[in-house]
């Protein structure tokens, strides 16, 4: 429980101390409890776990509290989330009710954030007049599924998926990794080798030995198997490498345009597969026989990293350590001024360059001229032009290279450009911020230069709403969060003697209320079964309509009563803006909604048993032959043939399903056996479902009721002699139980 404030103490305490004085007990608020969406019809079983979606997000709890004495007149009940350890440090408040002060027994809805991951997460309820807390809920597993297809997995994370296999060589390892998940490293992840579940949890997995290795994303033990992202599976083989390397050329360095010898590979072998590489990308592509590459030294990016893989059958496929090329005087040339710059009345500024070249010489040029005597990395500038530096390097490799060209413009205005940060259009956010987009430097012709880099930090601003200036919004950006703050914006700006102003935006934002709907079943039975779709808001006055599949259907009704499939939605209009709820998806009755992991008709050895489980359904419950009722759970097992009776329920509607269950004609337990010692038939052998098993009882009498013989797990090997037959043909009877039910019995006759 949360420790309250100083000041919550404060209250709590006094609170305490004047109901102690007019001898009254403060509320006992219990715990809330987890019960089944009433919207999915009764005999629905409590939720165990929260596993959510875009496409469902509804749980209910109840909560009950003791009136004695009242709450306060402005008392809510805010239902609150743990972190996912169980504590409560920061809650979060998941709904609150203001509308149950008089009320001891209620349900309360909920749904969870879209960030939701865990297993350790609580439920409590406090009242906030007076301010208490009820005890925790359990831990439970709460998932948010915000990515449920089928997960790719390839090597490195390339999306390559080839003939999915990958070799490694000598005891080395290669990297698995998620490679078409957004944002894969939020998730935790089960990777398995075969059926085995490894320790690693992580997006990539680190692979030393063969096997065929698949993932999927960890959504707790309950959530997981709906979430279907269960990946490819690649196989990893392992094996003897031939050890290929790339043969050092005698030099590894050259000068631009320089004759370079081909690299070539250690194994040079016609029967064997090479792919060569730069920086990990192919520069020449698989091909048989092809061991060696030729670099083009006239290629500017000739230098890099170089290796060559090598496949073919009956070997480990493998890749070469790198080989590095580098460019003999290769530098750079960086620019530390903006490209495109201002260069206001009676101001001066200072271009200037940094570069990586070997005791460098500069030359600046001006409109394409040389400047006489500018020769540093540095230039001061007074006058609009196109500057550029020529930076040169001697050596064994003598070079040259230009920076790029800076563009200094003395504009005669400035053109101010204002713009949304992000999409926008009237009514489809709650929020919006406006910001300098463009500033352009605008010369005595005209011609516009973007200077929004040089100068965007250095004006002075001033934004107006509906031409009034709005105070303290002085900045470059503003951000609007109100419906309040509706208007046409515009941005004032000043630098030097300039002053400016930029166009206008118009800004319609749309309330953040939050509109829910709920329909009293998802599934459309028939045509005279009426669901009924409600909302949390009060229409009374209102403008709205109910659509169906994106069609507005009805503009009047405060519910909707429908009895069509389908995908329905309501549309709120406030202040000019039409606000959506949620969706909710009815779909029609189908019998392929319920499932079973096994087939109607089933057959099983006598003593066996199969067990069977449904899905798809709300409510479950089986019955017998005699139609008696057995189960109301979603699995049963069976051990007695006959037909039995499935009647599913999916919210409302009713699917009856049969299963006929007999047993498969096995070898019977044997009436007669022979002790005459020819090793035929001399022992009582019984089926396998009852002979070898711990907890069957298998008991022998003789024609006198006399118990002759008592075991558990009979090992098929009575009589142990035939020396306690006194006559030719001895009647023995037998039961065999499991335990107080006899499930088999009967007569042995001993024939010596």
């Amino acid at each position: 429980m949360n420790r309250p404030t100083t000041h919550s103490k404060k209250t709590f305490f006094f609170f305490t101390f004047l109901m102690c004085s007019i001898g009254l007990m403060a509320q006992t608020l219990n715990k809330p409890t987890a019960i089944a969406n009433p919207n999915f019809g009764t005999g629905g079983s409590p939720w165990t776990a929260v596993c959510a979606s875009s496409t469902f997000n509804e749980y209910y709890v109840n909560f009950k509290w003791s009136a004695s004495p009242s709450v306060l007149s402005d008392n809510t009940f805010v239902l609150e989330l743990s972190d996912a350890t169980g504590s409560f440090a920061s809650p979060t408040a998941l709904t609150t009710v203001t509308d149950k002060n008089s009320t001891t027994d209620f349900d309360i809805r909920f749904e969870i954030p879209i960030t939701l991951r865990g297993t350790g997460y609580k439920l409590r309820v406090k009242s906030t007049s007076p301010e208490l807390y009820s005890p925790a809920t359990q831990a439970y597993n709460m998932y948010y599924i915000d990515y449920k297809n089928p997960i790719q997995i390839t090597e490195n994370g390339s999306g390559s998926i080839g003939d999915g296999t990958i070799s490694i060589c000598n005891g080395s390892t290669a990297i698995i990794a998620v490679d078409n998940v957004p944002n894969s490293e939020t998730y935790q992840y089960i990777w398995r080798k075969s059926s085995t579940i490894l320790s690693e949890t992580g997006p990539s997995l680190t692979v030393s030995e063969s096997g065929m290795y698949s993932v999927e994303i960890d959504y707790g033990s309950v959530c997981s198997g709906s979430a279907g992202t269960l990946s490819n599976m690649i196989t990893v083989e392992t094996g003897t490498a031939l050890g290929v390397t790339i043969n050092t050329p005698t030099k590894t360095s050259y000068c631009e345009g320089e004759t370079a010898s081909a690299l070539e590979a250690t194994i040079a072998n016609s029967d064997i597969f090479y792919t060569w590489y730069k920086d990990g990308t192919v520069v020449q592509a698989k091909a048989q026989g092809s061991y060696t590459y030729a670099f083009d030294t006239n290629d500017p990016d000739f230098a890099g990293a170089y290796t060559v893989k090598v496949e073919g059958d009956g070997i480990c496929a493998e890749t070469t350590p790198a080989l590095s090329i580098s460019k003999t005087g290769a530098f750079t040339v960086t620019e530390n001024t903006p490209l495109e710059m201002v260069i206001l009345p009676g101001e001066s500024k200072t271009l200037s360059v940094t570069s990586t070249a070997v005791s460098p010489t500069y030359q600046w040029y001006k409109n394409n001229t040389v400047i006489s005597g500018a020769t540093t990395s540095t230039l001061a500038i007074s006058e609009e032009a196109e500057y550029y530096v020529a930076v040169s390097q001697g050596g064994a490799c003598p070079s040259s290279l230009n920076s790029n060209k800076i563009n200094v413009v003395a504009p005669s205005s400035f053109e101010l450009i204002a713009n949304y940060t992000t999409t926008y259009s009237d009514c489809d956010y709650s929020e919006i911020v406006l910001d300098v987009a463009t500033i352009n430097a605008v010369a005595a012709n005209g011609s516009k230069t973007d200077v929004t880099a040089d100068l965007k930090a250095s004006m002075s601003y001033q934004w107006k709403k509906d031409g009034t200036a709005i105070s303290g919004a002085t900045s470059s950006s503003i951000s609007l969060t109100d419906i309040s703050e509706n208007g046409s914006y515009q941005i004032d700006a000043t630098i030097e003697s300039f002053n400016t102003s930029s166009n206008s935006l118009p800004v319609v934002l749309r309330s953040n209320e939050l509109i829910t709907i709920e329909a009293s079943s998802l599934v459309a039975c028939n045509s005279t079964d009426f669901i009924t779709i409600s909302t949390n808001v009060d229409l009374t006055g209102a403008t709205f309509g109910w659509a169906k599949d994106g069609t507005i259907i009805d503009t009047t009704s405060l519910d909707l009563n429908t009895t069509d499939a389908g995908t329905y939605r309501l549309m709120v209009t406030r202040n000019g803006c039409s606000i959506p709820s949620n969706e909710v998806t009815i779909s029609p009755l189908d019998e392929s909604l319920i499932t079973l992991d096994s087939p109607l008709n089933i057959v099983f050895p006598e003593g066996g048993s199969k067990t069977i489980t449904a899905s798809g359904g709300t409510a479950y419950e089986w019955r017998d032959a005699n139609n008696t009722s057995i189960s109301n759970s979603a699995s049963i097992s069976l051990t007695t043939e006959g037909t039995y009776t499935l009647t599913a329920y999916v919210g409302n509607c009713v699917i009856i399903k049969e299963v006929n269950v007999s047993y498969k004609d096995t070898f019977k337990i044997p009436n007669v056996i022979t002790v005459n010692g020819d090793g035929i038939n001399d022992l009582w052998l019984i089926p396998n479902s009852y002979s070898y098993q711990a907890d069957v009882n298998v008991i022998i009498y003789n024609d006198k009721g006399e118990e002759v013989y008592n075991v558990f797990e009979y090992q098929n090997n009575w009589p142990e002699s035939s020396t306690g037959f006194t006559s030719q043909n001895m009647v023995f009877y037998y039961k065999i139980k499991k335990g107080s039910d006899t499930i088999k019995q009967g007569t042995i006759t001993v024939i010596k």
